[in-house]
């Protein structure tokens, strides 16, 4: 299959989170990034874009009651950056979690300079 997007992983963000996860988790965030890379239109359960942000996203990854975030954003039309991710404990998403979201984003736009 023709992959719609390619993943990009940004510095070590993404493999801080992922190493420290139990191996459920690991597989339904592999999975989940399959269906972003693979499927025309990513249903909101797994993309969403982050409102009052300058283009933030979060994929989503749910495993029994645990909910995990990983944020990421668009560079060009068909890759996506993939930064940060935290176990989801409260309904909104922390601010500090959002600002180290906008943090990583620019550092690179600013290392692709």
């Amino acid at each position: 299959m023709d992959k719609k997007r390619n993943l990009l992983f940004f510095k070590d963000y993404f493999e801080n989170f992922y190493e420290n996860q139990t191996d459920k988790v690991k597989k339904k965030t592999i999975w989940t990034l399959k269906v972003i890379e693979e499927i025309d239109r990513v249903p909101e359960i797994y993309l969403k874009h982050l409102k009052n942000t300058t283009g933030l996203y979060e994929i989503r990854v749910q495993v029994g009651s645990n909910i995990f975030r990983i944020f990421c954003f668009f560079d060009l039309d068909n890759v996506v950056v993939v930064g940060h991710g935290f176990q989801k404990k409260s309904q909104k998403t922390p601010k500090q979690q959002i600002e180290r979201a906008e943090q990583i984003k620019k550092e690179y736009y600013e290392s692709k300079r």
